[in-house]
């Protein structure tokens, strides 16, 4: 065990501390995210055989497997918060109820792949700790359990990468949000706002070289939740505003048949349609000829004629020629009927037994979005993607691979094969594609596949999976060299999900954070009761320029809110009000979202906060 000269506390005993299990490099940077972005102190339980992250506030506890005694050994029982982020779902599984046995008031974050499973985790210790914990109830438990999967909080930063060229991402009410970056105005243009301003730019902020962020040596750093009057002020500084990410591009195809990907029109040949309304038609004229020629009544008239049209009439030996006449053509019709329904029968059948195949992708496709790998990560892309109503083209080398049966679900179009063969980037049209995502496992490939992309489009916006950070900031150096015009992105599914696990362990309260240049911005849940900061006053009013600024309402009903607006909005209703007008007043029983930095989410979520003492101007 490594303890750090400032990290006595932990050790004896005054607690405060995070605790962070994990055997990849997950757990390691969620260590780093809870050290940098939240400051708080962390005990990282590890194998023996993992790497030291190093750096201040972080103290290192080696155990082969989170056992009890490994749990104790870290202080678990005294801390503020533990995660649990080992690759297997059964490891944290048992560790989790380890834990909550050690101590029942603790808040807890699991990694979990399996949704059902993690679900039923989280009833269940949610439960255990509402029973060993008198007197608190649902809505006020704060040491709560929150189930998270890596590829499900990696997966809106990659969509946001691959649509708006941006990882600086805050999901909210199943809405995905970007801190997207504005240069300076032209004389006599409008600046757009979006949903608001989060931070006026140094002077410093762009980076020739294409490095993000600015290394903030400007005479004017960045200013944090500015007011109107700044804004105003600072004509020819960029900004950053708060929009959604939302994707205009071509529209997606029809409604499907049965969730099987067939469309209505596809169930026949449009000869066959044609030939069955010539049919009708000659249908038609028959039964209008017989009510004119022997002055039957036309539903009279019509029933001769279908009996006719199927030959199970007697035969008009005694009839008028013109009857007689009427019922040969009949005949005939039917005859060139038989044959119809056969083939319309046979070709129904055979779009549903091909329903259930993989699609190829349409001849004319383009400005659609390549997806490279179907795992766990690239199944979760997909469904976001879907979600935006995004055309995509899966990429897959495996048959069997989790994702092939949602892409069938869905109806996706999917190339089998190798994606470092001749041909297969273009079958699945990538020379017109608006982006190209490589999520395979495998760093090599990814890399493979990049370079053939580059090949067949320069233009082409490009996000590769790299998990070795070393050798992704080689190879987004080298591409950018290479290829100065083309927008190439690089990035770590641990890297991306760190800081949802993070803002988790904070508390269901914490949204997120993005950097803004070298200052962060957390995103947080603060309910107004209570807070003389925000109850009884409007939303202008509220507003403290540069500590906080609240960005959203919650108009769901109190009693139907969600305790997780971060991760639990997938199946239910948006219930956030974004565009709020100055003048609305807050009352008790109302919940907002702010934007606010460090200090101000401390100041706003202590017990001080809620004091008596009036409200800063």
């Amino acid at each position: 065990m490594v303890t750090l000269p400032h990290q006595q506390g932990a050790e004896s005993g005054d607690g405060g501390h995070m605790v962070v299990c994990g055997d990849d490099a997950l757990a390691q940077r969620v260590a780093v995210e809870l050290r940098d972005v939240y400051r708080q102190r962390v005990v990282l339980l590890v194998p023996e055989e993992a790497g030291d992250p190093g750096g201040p506030a972080v103290q290192v506890v080696t155990a082969a497997a989170p056992t009890q005694e490994a749990l104790v050994r870290a202080d678990a029982a005294r801390a503020t918060a533990l995660a649990l982020v080992y690759e297997d779902d059964e490891t944290n599984l048992r560790a989790a109820l380890a834990a909550r046995r050690l101590s029942p008031g603790l808040r807890l974050v699991v990694r979990m792949y399996n949704r059902k499973l993690g679900q039923h985790l989280e009833e269940l210790l949610d439960q255990a700790a509402l029973v060993a914990v008198p007197g608190m109830d649902r809505a006020s438990l704060d040491a709560s359990t929150t189930v998270l999967s890596d590829a499900d909080t990696a997966a809106p930063a990659l969509v946001a990468t691959a649509v708006a060229d941006t990882n600086k991402v805050v999901q909210a009410d199943g809405l995905l949000l970007r801190a997207a970056e504005r240069p300076a105005p032209g004389r006599g243009e409008v600046p757009d706002g979006g949903l608001c301003t989060l931070a006026l730019l140094s002077s410093t902020a762009a980076d020739p070289a294409g490095a993000e962020g600015s290394d903030g040596s400007g005479a004017q750093g960045p200013q944090l939740l500015p007011d109107d009057r700044t804004v105003r002020e600072g004509a020819g500084r960029g900004t950053v505003v708060l929009e959604a990410v939302r994707h205009e591009g071509p529209a997606l195809a029809p409604r499907r048949l049965a969730r099987r990907g067939v469309p209505l029109r596809d169930l026949v040949s449009s000869q066959l349609r044609w030939a069955l309304a010539g049919i009708l038609v000659a249908v038609l004229a028959l039964t209008a000829a017989t009510t004119w020629l022997t002055d039957a009544a036309p539903v009279s008239a019509a029933y001769l004629t279908l009996l006719d049209l199927f030959s199970i009439n007697e035969p008009a030996l005694e009839e008028p020629t013109a009857r007689q006449v009427l019922q040969l053509l009949s005949g005939l019709a039917g005859l060139a009927l038989l044959p119809l329904l056969v083939a319309g029968v046979l070709e129904a059948l055979g779009t549903f037994r091909t329903s259930g195949a993989l699609r190829r992708p349409p001849r004319g496709l383009s400005d659609h979005i390549v997806l490279l790998g179907l795992g766990k990560v690239g199944a979760r892309v997909l469904t976001r993607l879907r979600e935006l109503d995004i055309p995509v083209v899966c990429v897959e080398q495996d048959a069997d691979a989790r994702g092939i049966a949602l892409a069938r679900d869905l109806g996706v179009p999917v190339v089998l094969g190798d994606v470092t063969e001749d041909g297969v980037l273009k079958s699945a049209k990538a020379h017109r594609a608006e982006a190209l995502l490589a999520l395979t496992s495998s760093d090599t490939t990814n890399l493979e596949a990049t370079l053939a992309a580059r090949t067949l489009g320069n233009d082409l916006r490009v996000v590769l999976r790299l998990d070795d950070d070393d050798f992704a900031t080689a190879v987004y150096r080298t591409l950018r060299s290479a290829h100065p015009t083309a927008v190439t992105r690089s990035r770590s599914v641990a890297h991306l999900a760190a800081p949802a696990f993070a803002s988790a362990m904070m508390g269901r309260q914490v949204l997120g954070a993005i950097f803004v240049e070298r200052r962060i911005l957390l995103f947080a849940v603060v309910p107004v009761a209570g807070h003389p900061h925000f109850e009884g006053l409007t939303v202008a009013e509220a507003f403290r320029p540069g500590v906080w600024r609240v960005i959203a309402l919650d108009t769901a009903r109190p009693d139907s809110r969600s305790l997780d607006l971060a991760h639990d909005q997938h199946e239910q209703e948006p219930s956030l009000l974004w565009d709020l007008h100055p003048g609305h007043l807050l009352d008790a029983e109302d919940r907002v979202v702010v934007a606010t930095t460090r200090q101000g989410l401390a100041d706003l979520l202590t017990p001080a906060a809620r004091s008596d003492s009036p409200a800063a101007p």
